[in-house]
């Protein structure tokens, strides 16, 4: 569920009306719920209460310091990927003990960084990385926490560009050298084996691929822990939220007159199938979720500038476009186009474009979609995580303002950029 909904004929966020909201700030404008991100993070961490486990938000899904605050503020751990992350975690009050540095290509800054901020653990990605760490963490004194991911090639039957859990893919250390990973790193000075890491890849809507993983892995861990004493084992993120009929999945009723064949994943099942084979094991579990908490969290207001109709096409030409939100360029992916004034049911096939110089600034294409007309207000639903984390600044256009809701407030998190920002760091 979402605070996403119509009331007296116009979209709102929680309390707040998205059309108010966007007259006093403009357009193009990313607009998030607090309430979203409350209920999301605390269904998973109460799915997940009966046994020892931390969930650690992905930072790379929406790195937005009010809302990494706000997820602190609830506990939350934080799965990062970058120094510039870690800044930004501890920019809002996170704790760095609670934080896990994941990727393939850490640089000694960013070693040195996180080790002398007390982080938790560093996801190692390759042994050549485990030696690195172990030279940097020796040259400043330090013992560096680390865990090995495990590439367990596990087909998580999703979009090959955010698949990361097979053996053709950069990341993690596949599983048949694993074991001889832990081995030559337990040699190595200045390592402490603090845990085992796994994350198979994004947007799943099935429990099977999951289970699999999770099943193929726990003897693993078990063996570390017993070999190693390791204390956590990180089965990563992935769950899928709802892109189609976003809107309406809005509404506990919804879900509920889903065939069960087809009702999306939630929390309580991905609990309910993997617990069993993860409670044996006496590890702390770290679950590393970002869309999940973010995705159906956040939408981008757009407003239709021009309608241009040709021999084959209609196109509707908005305010926004793969600059600030590419996941439809980038890899096809879909996000609901809706009106921001409620439509009395006229629907039309279009593309939606946007101003970008390049033949991929779409949203959608021969999409059916609720009419709307130029000046009239729409919403891309979903676009709460890997949205704004990926805007640019390409053709010169400035970056849109973020707006946080809580109930009835609506709070700017990040000021629309200015034309004279765009150029504040260059030089004549």
């Amino acid at each position: 569920m979402h605070s996403f909904h119509y009331s007296n004929g116009s979209l709102h966020c929680e309390g707040v009306s998205i059309a108010d909201v966007a007259e006093k700030h403009g357009t193009p404008l990313y607009v998030y719920s607090s309430e979203t991100f409350r209920d999301r993070y605390m269904r998973l961490d109460d799915a997940f209460s009966a046994i020892d486990h931390e969930v650690a938000y992905a930072v790379k899904a929406n790195s937005n310091l009010s809302v990494l605050r706000l997820l602190a503020g609830l506990g939350s751990g934080f799965d990062i990927v970058s120094g510039g992350e870690l800044f930004r975690v501890l920019k809002a009050g996170g704790d760095p003990g609670k934080c896990t540095f994941a990727g393939v290509g850490k640089t000694r800054e960013e070693i040195e960084y996180a080790l002398r901020e007390g982080i938790y653990s560093i996801n190692v990605e390759s042994e050549e990385e485990s030696a690195f760490i172990s030279q940097v963490a020796g040259e400043l004194n330090l013992v560096a926490p680390i865990a090995f991911r495990v590439n367990p090639n596990v087909d998580a039957k999703t979009h090959k560009y955010i698949s990361t859990g097979k053996s053709e893919n950069k990341f993690g250390i596949d599983f048949e050298f694993i074991a001889d990973a832990y081995e030559r790193a337990s040699k190595l000075p200045n390592l402490n084996l603090k845990g085992l890491q796994m994350h198979i890849g994004s947007q799943l809507t099935s429990i099977s691929p999951f289970v699999e993983a999770v099943e193929k892995v726990a003897p693993l861990a078990a063996d570390l822990k017993a070999k190693y004493g390791i204390e956590f084992f990180s089965i990563g993120g992935g769950i899928g939220i709802v892109y189609e009929k976003a809107l309406a999945s809005g509404s506990e009723s919804w879900w509920n007159d889903q065939p069960e064949e087809i009702r999306p994943l939630t929390p309580e099942q991905y609990a309910t199938a993997i617990i069993p084979t993860l409670e044996p094991l006496g590890l702390k579990i770290l679950l590393e979720p970002g869309r999940f908490i973010a995705g159906n969290a956040g939408i981008l207001v757009s407003k239709c500038l021009y309608e241009k109709k040709g021999t084959t096409k209609t196109f509707k030409i908005v305010d926004s476009g793969m600059h600030q939100l590419i996941r439809p360029a980038l890899y096809e992916g879909f996000h609901e186009i809706v009106p921001v004034t409620e439509s009395a049911g006229a629907v039309e096939s279009v593309d939606v474009v946007g101003p970008i110089c390049e033949s991929g600034d779409f949203f959608c294409q021969n999409r059916q979609v609720n009419s709307f007309m130029p000046g009239e207000l729409i919403a891309l639903m979903s676009a709460g995580a890997y949205g704004m984390v990926m805007a640019s600044t390409y053709n010169s256009h400035p970056l849109p303002a973020e707006i946080l809701v809580d109930g009835e407030q609506a709070k700017v998190v990040r000021k629309r950029q200015t034309l004279q920002d765009l150029v504040e760091a260059e030089e004549v």
